[in-house]
């Protein structure tokens, strides 16, 4: 997969750590390590700073054509390297081949490509009344990403901010670094300029921390945890640096009344349930009909029930395992407060499904007769447990779902676009699925409250990496 496991890359080159420590990266469908990589300090971030800072000067004064050719290079390169990619992505964090393949690798080929897209026709300078202003990018960016959908991450930031003529240096999660390191050897075949793309991998404490506190470093853009985000922005504090947080989510799937249920309910199960529901955006809280809970449970339940769990290597396996024991052990946590809360379990339950002895491997879990005083309701889970929730009407349908610190994404299904369209309103989230549909590439992802601040995807995620100039008398 890689052959840099040891290194990082720094100013062009791969190079050694200042001091080697070593940290096992493990497989978690086995629990045993399947390869290591170095640890990262701060003399080792502190290079990467110095590289991207140094480059900064020439890489910004690059031309719209220079860098369009960059990336369709680097778009190029990330093709043949696509399945070496994919089987780097499904060892360090579980997920089935298949999903590795497509949604995995082809989420940071997007995003990529849709960096290249907006760069082609972006119009960087507009006259307002005699003033220039201009957008320039924003300098010396730190790029943390995690290990639920690292290419999706890695690429979202780092197609931007090259496009624009920023400069950066990416920590991947410690978690699962080999994606970020097959990366980098994309960037270097691709003939990214010395010092304009650099990596170091590294926990949060020593490398994240560093990033986010470093006088030199202009933008952090952090895709994580609430709580991690947190110190993040109290570290950038410091130096006033622009952060863009993309983090938690506790995301409403509302069912109402006119919807087709069997449809619908199928849909939202199994969306909550993919990627062994590791995803800031998953549709963790469907609300439905207070009248209609039976019905809801009985679909529910029988696709649990089909969900098939299994090695990611399988191609019949739907979902694999969880990430890390330190996740295993926390999703068990709360699948067992639920039935001390008193919610009523249809599916799943606490322990791995039948036949998977070892490996972190979940049951998928639905609980019903939920409401937002549970703690189920409220903790973002990131396993494949959903909780089912009644509501009397659309009024408390609407006060349910924004009972929550997040505001990442929702879902609204109806029979009527009308009436989903004038409930998708109602909701405090900064994204909303209407019947069904996907995301979409060219718009804005990101959330309100606690879900984090800016924007990523298409032209907005794009313009995060961009300092707006007002040159006052440009025209006389």
């Amino acid at each position: 997969m890689s052959k840099h496991n040891l290194e990082f890359y720094i100013d062009g080159q791969w190079v050694a750590p200042a001091r080697l420590t070593k940290l096992d990266v493990i497989d978690p469908s086995t629990e045993e390590a399947f390869t290591e990589i170095a640890l990262g300090s701060v003399e080792d971030t502190d290079k990467a700073v110095a590289a991207a800072k140094k480059a900064f000067a020439s890489f910004s004064r690059t031309s719209r054509q220079e860098r369009i050719e960059l990336l369709e290079s680097v778009i190029e390169t990330y093709k043949k390297r696509s399945g070496d990619m994919a089987e780097a992505i499904s060892r360090e964090m579980g997920a089935p081949m298949t999903l590795a393949r497509t949604a995995h690798v082809g989420a940071g080929l997007g995003h990529l490509a849709q960096a290249l897209a907006v760069l082609r026709t972006y119009e960087f300078d507009e006259i307002i009344n005699k003033t220039m202003v201009t957008r320039e990018p924003v300098g010396v960016c730190a790029l943390i990403t995690p290990w639920n959908w690292p290419m999706n991450q890695v690429g979202c930031k780092v197609g931007p901010a090259l496009a624009v003529g920023c400069t950066m240096v990416l920590k991947p999660s410690e978690v699962a670094p080999v994606s970020g390191l097959v990366f980098s050897e994309i960037m270097h075949e691709a003939g990214v300029p010395a010092g304009v793309y650099n990596m170091v991998n590294g926990d949060g404490a020593t490398v994240g921390s560093r990033l986010s506190s470093h006088p030199d470093i202009d933008m952090v853009s952090f895709t994580g945890s609430t709580r991690a985000g947190i110190l993040v922005a109290k570290s950038a504090a410091e130096t006033v640096k622009r952060v863009a947080q993309e983090l938690g989510g506790k995301s409403p799937n509302i069912i109402l009344d006119d919807a087709d249920f069997s449809r619908a309910i199928t849909h939202g199960v199994k969306l909550c349930f993919n990627n062994s529901g590791q995803s800031c955006n998953a549709p963790t809280r469907m609300l439905v009909p207070r009248t209609r809970q039976d019905e809801v449970i009985d679909i529910a339940r029988r696709v649990a029930d089909e969900t098939v769990v299994g090695d990611p290597r399988v191609e019949t396996s739907m979902i694999g395992p969880v990430v890390s024991e330190i996740q295993f052990n926390k999703i068990q946590g709360l699948i067992e407060t639920a039935i001390q809360e008193k919610a009523k379990l249809v599916a799943g339950g606490p322990g791995r499904p039948p036949g998977l002895n070892k490996g972190y491997y979940v049951r998928p879990t639905v609980f019903a007769d939920v409401h937002n005083g549970m703690t189920i309701a409220r903790e973002e889970v990131f396993g494949p447990v959903l909780s089912i929730l009644p509501y009397e009407n659309e009024d408390q349908a609407v006060e349910i779902a924004n009972d929550t610190v997040y505001g990442l994404s929702s879902y609204v299904t109806s029979g009527n676009l009308d009436h989903a369209r004038a409930f998708a309103r109602r909701i405090r989230a900064g994204m909303v699925h209407i019947n069904g549909a996907g995301g979409d590439l060219a718009a804005p992802f990101g959330g309100y409250k606690q879900s984090g601040n800016g924007r990523e995807w298409g032209r907005y995620g794009f313009e995060d990496f961009l300092e707006v100039k007002s040159m006052f008398g440009y025209q006389g």
